[in-house]
């Protein structure tokens, strides 16, 4: 009775310890998991938080005088050649009659950004019966008065003279924040509250574009020889082995390959979605490789022996019947693989696709930045400005990233067959 009333007693002491190690790490698992929250909830608040001023803009209303001896005349090159930035300046000066001397006139029109002029020109342009009146329009402030309108902060590049006229054209109803829709419909510019994304995004577009159209067939068809076809043997081990090798090397790598292959070799113009699309493609390959034989490899082997039963070929049983079981594994991962691609920017940069543009690429062979670099662009600038369109760059990026990640999950969850 000692010895078992012991042995008893030994069990205990070793269940109470192993169930206090388990409650142990239980806990250490739940804290891991609360601090990885923690951390993405933190992230998301400073991007949201930066990113959503950059969605809205200052405007000033003005009513911008535009005398008939300004335009010679009301021909085509007449009205594109008027000196709008005059108009706009004078117009504005009419608002602050106590605007004396030199100094205070020049910090008056720095309240406005530098491409008022142009908006009433484009104006103007599309009613040539405007020449000779007056037009009154809600015209862009500058990226100071934007910030400091919004947030109070930011005002360290205003004077105090600048700061008071501020608030008398918004104590007189002639200041006011709009959905800022030029961040989609614009370029990119040397002033943040110009910049837009449109380039960006037609680039990205394009890059993308390029990208799903060598790397899906190229890998689903390698998927389909090295799982289906090819013999067991040292030159398909390593072939495997390299693929998988491949999906751990650094983009950056990929880069300085598309760098000494397409540029370098091939003669292929720098900065142009063709060659970003290529790069893409090779860091790409290997993620849809993987995911699409992984996808082969859940089909059970009772569909093929069914299929070869009745006569099929090896290829018919592939493309009847293999194939279109395996299709929703194969385009989860091929999701997933652009969704990488799309927010990469180290082998894109390495490409040169990090110029200055201001027009919107109209093809593949046109220079062209992408939404990642751009981000990157922004964000190395010194302008303050920047930060929100930094943000607001970035919240994009993100939302195509759910929404590519999200697209996966419910092709997975719609399709996914359970054999």
């Amino acid at each position: 009775m000692n010895d078992a009333s012991q042995t008893v007693s030994v069990v205990r002491a070793g269940l109470h310890k192993r169930r206090a190690a388990e409650r142990r790490f239980r806990l250490a698992g739940a804290a891991a998991v609360a601090v990885a929250a923690l951390f993405i909830a933190f992230l998301f608040t400073v991007i949201v938080k930066n990113g959503l001023p950059g969605l809205w803009q200052t405007r000033i209303l003005l009513t911008v005088e535009l005398p008939a001896a300004e335009f010679q005349g009301r021909g085509e090159a007449a009205l594109k050649g008027a000196n709008y930035r005059k108009m706009v300046r004078q117009s504005l000066l009419g608002l602050f009659p106590d605007a004396t001397t030199r100094g205070e006139r020049r910090a008056a029109a720095k309240l406005l950004s530098e491409g008022a002029p142009y908006q009433v020109r484009r104006a103007v342009l599309a009613d040539p019966d405007l020449a000779g009146g007056a037009l009154t329009l809600w015209l862009p402030a500058a990226s100071s008065v934007d910030i400091f309108h919004k947030s109070g902060a930011g005002g360290g590049k205003l004077s105090d003279w600048q700061k008071q006229k501020v608030a008398q054209l918004q104590a007189a109803g002639r200041l006011r924040t709009v959905f800022h829709r030029g961040f989609f419909l614009n370029n990119d510019s040397r002033s943040p509250e110009l910049a837009g994304i449109r380039g960006a995004l037609a680039g990205t577009f394009y890059t993308l574009l390029v990208t799903l159209m060598l790397s899906f067939p190229v890998g689903v068809a390698a998927a389909c020889y090295l799982e289906e076809f090819a013999p067991r043997n040292r030159w398909t081990d390593l072939a495997e082995i390299s693929i998988n090798n491949l999906a751990a090397v650094p983009s950056v790598v990929f880069g300085l390959l598309g760098l000494a292959v397409f540029i370098n070799f091939f003669g292929l113009p720098r900065s142009v979605p063709l060659v970003g699309g290529l790069v893409l493609s090779l860091m790409t390959l290997p993620t849809i490789i993987i995911a699409a034989r992984a996808a082969l490899r859940s089909v059970p082997l009772s569909i093929r022996q069914a299929a070869l039963g009745m006569g099929a070929s090896k290829m018919q049983t592939l493309f009847h019947h293999v194939l279109p079981l395996s299709l929703p594994g194969i385009l989860t991962g091929t999701i997933i693989g652009m969704a990488q691609a799309l927010g990469e920017s180290a082998p894109l940069l390495m490409t040169g696709m990090v110029a200055f543009l201001v027009n919107t690429p109209g093809g593949v062979l046109d220079p062209a930045t992408v939404l990642p670099v751009q981000v990157f662009l922004w964000a190395d600038s010194p302008e303050r400005g920047f930060v929100e369109k930094t943000s607001a760059a970035i919240l994009v990026l993100i939302g195509f990233l759910v929404a590519m990640n999200l697209l996966a999950v419910i092709i997975r969850a719609k399709f996914q067959k359970r054999w």
